[in-house]
């Protein structure tokens, strides 16, 4: 990976600069846009990151298709995939996390 203002380095990652950098790849390759991060760790071979996306607006807004993404990134913050992990409408409480009753 290039090193620019936008994208991590090898020595040092920092994890805002990880979030940026995910948030940018994962738009470019889906052409979808984040609308937020909702789990973000970093582990043995990398970072995991959950983000929700807006997949399908409607009127009114309530009803419109958000989905969850899992998406993993290397230890310089490479995406090396993603999978959606949920899809519910913005309406509803998400029935998959537990203490949202």
């Amino acid at each position: 990976m290039a090193n620019t203002p936008n994208t991590p380095k090898s020595q040092g990652v920092s994890p805002v600069d990880v979030l940026r950098h995910a948030r940018t790849q994962f738009a470019e390759l889906t052409g979808m846009a984040p609308e937020s991060v909702t789990s973000f760790e970093q582990n043995d071979e990398g970072w995991t990151l959950e983000i929700e996306v807006l997949e399908l607006a409607r009127v009114p807004d309530t009803m419109s298709l958000i989905a969850s993404y899992q998406i993993e990134l290397d230890p310089d913050g490479e995406l090396t995939g993603y999978r959606r992990v949920r899809r519910y409408e913005r309406g509803r409480a998400d029935p998959h996390r537990r203490g949202d009753r």
